[in-house]
């Protein structure tokens, strides 16, 4: 068993001290590229300023012959690429079972490690496997001479990671967050669905019988349970939980549904899989003007944050406080990097 405060020291001499707390950047939406794909390459520029995160993905839809220009095609990118103050680069390595996963982080730390701000590891078992990356990136750190720490983020896609989320949530300092992977944790659950996140037809409940009258059908979600404990398990140890992919590229209505319901339960944002899903994720993941002019209003009339008060008619105590400092502190945040919601919410203000 490690002491407590041993998770504050680096695990390699020479390396950057582990953060005391994650950054809380905005993440509405991470946007996945190929960089062994040369047209999705050309985009990144005009992505940067537009989404929160580029990742540049290496494992799972990069063909094992274009692993090794994946790899060096996200070198390239990040090293001819001006970021801005506002997205951040990260990168799906491949799994640790691969025979690639090694190389991916033993290259990409040390030579674009100054650049790199996570990396998200798939097919998280448990524990174990966040450490083994936790003391491997430290010592590449120390051999790159980095002074800062690479975060690590861990994708939720068997039941084994399912069962030990709490365990790898809390593994390392460096862990960022946390994302449903659905699709593959379908399939080793043995789900009987073939999609890509989002719901199931056949998953449902059934209105009561009445006489001859139709009984309605309403579908319920696959994901709720797992989201909920991922995000329970995130809120515990001071990291942020995401929703996966939604793979039906063309049906933005219900990827904006699925998003919002993860929002709702706690997610800070979402995988955009296409440009289209960009907007959907921004949308969702920001709160709404009348959402953060209410807040401010609960704030106002709440005083010093004892006791209750009544506003159009609702019961608002300390417990409704807590609720809109929540909306009002992500509304701060993203704020600051985006102009078009500063002065939404600035106008919200003026409503308050």
């Amino acid at each position: 068993m490690r002491s407590a405060k041993d998770f504050f020291a680096p695990l390699a001499v020479g390396a950057p001290a582990p953060l005391r707390e994650v950054p809380a950047r905005p993440s509405r939406m991470i946007h996945f590229f190929d960089p062994s794909n040369p047209k999705m390459a050309a985009k990144v520029p005009q992505l940067v300023g537009t989404v929160d995160v580029l990742l540049g993905n290496l494992e799972d839809a990069v063909k094992a012959e274009n692993k090794e220009a994946a790899r060096a095609g996200l070198v390239d990118i990040a090293k001819a690429t001006d970021l801005g103050e506002h997205t951040q680069l990260w990168t799906r390595v491949n799994a640790l079972d691969s025979p690639w996963a090694l190389d991916d982080l033993t290259t990409l730390v040390t030579e674009i490690g100054d650049r790199l701000d996570v990396v998200m590891v798939p097919k998280v078992q448990g524990p174990e496997d966040i450490h083994y990356v936790d003391r491997l990136l430290a010592q590449l750190e120390a051999k790159a001479g980095l002074t800062r720490p690479v975060l690590v983020h861990a994708i939720l896609e068997t039941a084994r990671g399912v069962a030990n989320v709490e365990e790898i949530a809390g593994a390392s300092p460096r862990m960022q967050g946390i994302s449903l992977g659905p699709a593959d944790l379908a399939a080793d659950r043995r789900m009987k669905t073939t999609r890509v996140g989002g719901g199931h037809p056949g998953y449902l409940v059934r209105q009561d019988p009445s006489g001859d009258a139709e009984r309605a059908v309403y579908q319920q979600d696959l994901w709720h349970y797992t989201i909920a404990r991922m995000v329970d398990a995130c809120a515990m140890h001071g990291i942020f939980p995401y929703y996966g992919p939604f793979g039906d590229i063309a049906d933005t209505l219900a990827c904006e549904d699925q998003f919002r319901n993860a929002f709702l339960l706690g997610c800070v944002g979402a995988w955009s899989l296409h440009p289209a899903q960009i907007a959907i994720a921004k949308t969702v993941f920001s709160p709404s003007a009348e959402d953060v002019a209410h807040a401010r209003r609960v704030r106002d009339a709440m005083g010093d944050g004892t006791g209750a008060v009544m506003l159009d008619g609702k019961m608002e105590d300390d417990a409704s406080l807590k609720q809109c400092f929540v909306v009002l502190e992500l509304a701060e945040r993203l704020s600051a990097n985006d102009p078009e919601l500063a002065e939404l919410y600035a106008g919200a203000g003026e409503q308050a």
